[in-house]
């Protein structure tokens, strides 16, 4: 069939021609982000789930939705290697420059471009990463002392107001946050804590691994009740049918009996791989419907491709033991697995793995279900690290 009408969309952040299943979580934030438009009470949203459940994707369709509501937004990924105020100061000095340009907010929002220029400054020693561009002088005392928790709710109080003046909202949308080292996230919490109970209209709707729940209960020990944490998972029932047969009915192709079963039972319903197989199974297909033979040769070629790029990409990352950890992870299968258990593959003791899992946790790679539990992050990554490093010579002395 015509690859250039392929309507499937396997890629980092790429929107699905279907975001099916999803509804609930879009109007749980589309009605936090109204009520604290009116000033009630509602709270950030964190959205966890393992890689390929399309947490990035989900994030943007919300942020596209909040815009159209007319609220201002800001689109910030937490990598690991950069300060949250780096990320966060140019962001709201973007959300401050709309903001004031509406006349009832306009002394408001420069007051917070003043507040963000004494923000950077007092802060530049500390992360010398910052780089925004100053609009106004600093006013003395406004978010300038130096301490980032102090000077973050100072700034987002005033970016609030600024919103309140102008009769909108600022909402935040966060990608990656368990990323966030835990002092920055703490301070993040609390400046929220304080604009909630200020009942000011800003607001963070965020997305990360499964550990980051954990990470913002370390940093502060409210944050269970600042924040709703819904989670995402593979897609199930209608929704997952959804997904692979909508798209290609709209253009004119269908699937034989069984073939959606095949790809469903292949990709356990994680959608990014979803998207992979759909792409795949157009491919190879000479004419509609594509069939089960079809989805077959499509699986080989969906598994060469992922481990070319979505496994392989986060495997160059890690260090020759880190390697073998993941291993012996996978050799008790998909997870999640007893610290005990790993050790003993590894034949070493416990404690002396403990390193190892903490950098894993680290890099995203693993996360911890319970305590002494270890599962993967990255879905099927324990038959990718079978097929990369296969046999046994993994365990060797």
């Amino acid at each position: 069939m015509d690859p250039i009408l392929n309507p499937y969309t396997p890629g980092a952040g790429s929107p699905p021609p279907e975001l099916a299943g999803r509804d609930a979580i879009r109007e749980q934030v589309r009605i936090a982000i109204a009520r604290i438009k009116t000033g009630r009470a509602a709270k950030s949203v964190l959205i966890v789930g393992l890689r390929g459940v399309g947490k990035t994707v989900l994030l943007d369709k919300m942020r596209l939705e909040a815009e159209a509501s007319g609220a201002q937004t800001i689109r910030i990924e937490a990598p690991e290697n950069r300060s949250l105020p780096a990320l966060i100061a140019p962001q709201l000095r973007l959300a401050l420059l709309r903001l004031s340009r509406v006349e009832s907010a306009k002394d408001i929002a420069q007051r917070g471009l003043r507040a963000l220029t004494g923000f950077a400054k007092g802060l530049k020693v500390k992360f010398n990463d910052i780089e925004v561009g100053f609009d106004f002088d600093p006013e003395p005392g406004l978010a300038d002392n130096g301490d980032l928790e102090g000077d973050l709710a100072a700034l987002l109080e005033q970016t609030g107001k600024a919103a309140q003046g102008a009769g909108t909202a600022v909402v935040m949308f966060i990608d990656e946050l368990q990323y966030v080292p835990e002092e920055q996230l703490a301070a993040l919490i609390s400046a929220l804590h304080r604009c909630s109970q200020a009942q000011l209209p800003i607001t963070l709707v965020g997305a990360g691994l499964p550990q980051l729940r954990g990470r913002c209960g370390n940093a502060k020990s409210y944050a269970e009740r600042l924040f709703d944490f819904p989670e995402i998972g593979p897609l199930a029932g209608p929704a997952a049918y959804q997904a692979i047969e909508k798209p290609a009915l709209e253009e004119g192709v269908a699937y034989q009996p069984g073939a959606i079963d095949l790809i469903l039972e292949k990709t356990h319903g994680y959608p990014y791989f979803l998207q992979e197989w759909g792409k795949h199974a157009w491919d190879v297909a000479a004419a509609s419907p594509i069939t089960i033979v079809d989805v077959e040769t499509a699986s080989i070629e969906a598994v060469a491709a992922l481990d070319e790029s979505f496994f392989r990409v986060r495997f160059d990352r890690l260090t020759p033991t880190e390697k073998k950890y993941l291993r012996a992870m996978a050799e008790l299968g998909p997870g999640p697995h007893r610290s005990g258990d790993i050790a003993e593959r590894l034949r070493r003791p416990v404690s002396g793995l403990a390193p190892i899992r903490n950098a894993l946790i680290n890099k995203g790679m693993v996360w911890s279900p319970s305590h002494g539990d270890t599962a993967f992050t990255v879905p099927l990554f324990d038959e990718f690290m079978h097929r990369i490093m296969p046999g046994n010579d993994w365990n060797t002395v």
